[in-house]
Parts: structure tokens; sequence; C-alpha cells
């Protein structure tokens, strides 16, 4: 395993830190104390400027997180989107695209979208789902020229958005992983963006595992709580387009020397779901979120095959390196009703909205 960047291991250090009310907790708490009194002035304010905002002519969900840095969100929109379809609906979807800079208007697309000009994160979401996609930081600009763009669109879905106050929503989908709400304190004393008291106020809170992770215990907090379980469904070569199931892939990695890239929120995640598998990857290499990639990005010169996320593979279509295989993922909810709540509630806002 390679030694991870200064940057990496301060962020790692981070989080460690913020699963308990130690040292740095204390010494920062009076800044987070600041922080709690501009958010909730911030919050009244702009709650104020959304009364006379305009509002998006179909049913909005909002899915977004507490915890700063990566919670496996994107999976889960994915996942909601295809439940969306299956009941009929035919969703789009908004996103700030982060990393991308923003012009004056949003830029629209779906399918196989440039993840320089749309995100990363964005760009999987479209591909992944079909959806079309409108991306600017102002929700308000996206969901105009979402609707514009593809008026066909009978339900929007914000990916993140959650501290957005001034994006008119109909429902709210928080999302968190097996770390919770940490030591349940604001930045920069905690991890998070708002105080925990906000999982009373959203509709569902939906925890996001792999298949080796132990759910928390449930808070009953949020009117819903499920669990949603992510593992990997196969792989496919970057370059050839061959596609493996895991049993598959495992007989192919047969006396092959592995290693694994992840620039996503929880790098160590995914490798701990490829060694679940079976797969012995003794060179792993956890790299910034969002991290731009290209040949050198990818230095492991020894390897006879190189494992990435699917939020990598968006970045790395032009690398000609037939080495290069993509570990897809599928998610599943824990409550198999799920789908028909979340249609029943969209029917219900959709009424009043006409």
């Amino acid at each position: 395993m390679k030694a991870p960047s200064p940057g990496a291991r301060l962020v790692g250090w981070l989080h460690q830190q913020w699963q308990h009310k130690g040292v740095w907790a204390w010494l920062t708490a009076p800044f987070s104390l600041l922080a709690f009194v501009v958010l909730s002035l911030r919050r009244r304010l702009l709650r104020l400027i959304a009364k006379h905002t305009t509002r998006a002519p179909v049913p909005l969900i909002v899915v977004g997180n507490l915890y700063i840095g990566g919670t496996g969100k994107t999976p889960i929109v994915i996942a909601i989107l295809e439940e969306l379809r299956a009941k009929g609906w035919r969703p789009g979807v908004i996103s700030r695209g982060y990393g991308v800079r923003a012009g004056s208007e949003a830029r629209t697309g779906f399918g196989a979208l440039d993840p320089s000009r749309f995100g990363d994160e964005p760009a999987l979401i479209a591909q992944e789902s079909g959806a079309p996609i409108s991306v600017h930081p102002n929700r308000r600009l996206a969901w105009q020229a979402l609707m514009q763009a593809y008026p066909q669109t009978d339900v929007i879905v914000s990916d993140d958005g959650l501290q957005h106050a001034t994006l008119m929503r109909d429902l709210e989908l928080l999302v968190q992983d097996v770390r919770g709400v940490g030591n349940g304190w604001l930045l920069p004393a905690g991890p998070l963006r708002d105080p925990p008291s906000r999982l009373c106020t959203v509709d569902a809170l939906i925890t996001r595992l792999t298949e080796t992770e132990i759910a928390p215990p449930s808070l009953n907090l949020a009117p819903k709580e499920l669990v949603a379980r992510m593992r990997i469904s196969g792989f496919q070569q970057l370059q050839g387009g061959q596609r493996l199931d895991p049993s598959q892939f495992l007989k192919f990695c047969a006396n092959k020397s592995l290693a694994a890239f992840a620039g996503i929120g929880a790098p160590e995640r995914f490798f701990a779901d490829l060694r679940a598998l079976g797969l012995q990857v003794p060179l792993t290499t956890g790299l910034p979120d969002h991290c731009a990639f290209n040949a050198n990005t990818l230095d492991a010169p020894e390897a006879d095959l190189v494992l990435i996320t699917s939020k990598d593979a968006i970045k790395c279509k032009l690398l000609r390196d037939n080495r290069i295989w993509v570990a897809q993922t599928h998610s599943t909810f824990s409550d198999p009703r799920f789908a028909d709540w979340l249609h029943e509630r969209l029917r219900r806002i959709q009424t009043a909205l006409r």
C-alpha cells in the first residue's frame, strides 16, 4: 500500500478526531459555536428570501448529507432515479457541478457528458441513470434550465442542496454512512455542516453501507429510516468493454498482480469492498475526492490489472491502458416498499401543484 499524501493524511486525521470529542474538538469548539450562530441567522434570512422565490412546477426531491465529504450519496441518487423510472416517472437531476467553473447559465445534457464541463458526479449520474441533468451552483437556475430543455420531466432530484435554503423542495432525503453524525458537532470541531437536530426535519434517513458494514442503531428521529446496501456487481474493462461478474473476475485475476486507485470521499471503503470479494490487492492508493486522472495518476507499472471506481472511470476515458478495469456497483434498499412510499408521496405533491 502506498503512503498517502500529506493532504490525505490530514483529512484522515481530521476524520478520526471528528469521531469523538477529544482535544481537537474542544480547542475548536468556539469556532463551531460561531458557525452555529451564523448558520442559524443565515437560514432564517434565506427562508425569508425563499418565500419570494419561484418554485419548480414539478415535485422536487433533495438528496443531501450532514457529514462533510463523501457519504456515498451519488450511488443513492442513481438508485432513486432507477426506482422512479420503474414507477413510471420521468426524473431529471440538478447538481452544483463541483469543481466546474460555472458561467451565467446552467449546462444541461444527458447520456455521456464531459466531466470537465459538468463535474464527475453529474457525469456519472447522467451515464448510469439516463436521466437529463442540469448543472449550476444556483439550483433555481439549474431547474429552470432543466425544465426548459427537457419539459417532459415530471420530478426533479437535486444531488445535494440540503443546505441550499433558497431551493424550494418537497421532499428531503438525508444520506449518512456508518459514521453517522460523528461527534455531533459542527465544523471545525466536528464533521457536520448542519446540527444533528436536522435529522428530525427530513422526510427519510438513508444509511448507506457496504455489504460488510454493520448498520448503526436506529435513531427513530426521521419519519422513515432505511439502509441502502451497496455491493460490487461486476467489473468492466475500461477500453475493451468486456464485462465479468465477480466470480468470473476472481478467476480472471488468478496469478495476476492487482493495484487499486480511488479518488472518492472514503477510498478505504472501496479497497475493503474489493478484499471482501476475495481479491488480493497489495497496492492500494487513496486519492483526493474529485481528483483529476491521467496516465501518471495510475502509477502501477508492475501491476497486471488496475482497478478503479465508476466515479473515477468517468475521467479516464481517454487513457489507453488495457489493464484498467472498473468496479461497477449496485445499491439495494432494505425497505422493499421504499419505492412505493416515494411514489405515493410524489403523487400527492403532484396533485397539490396542479
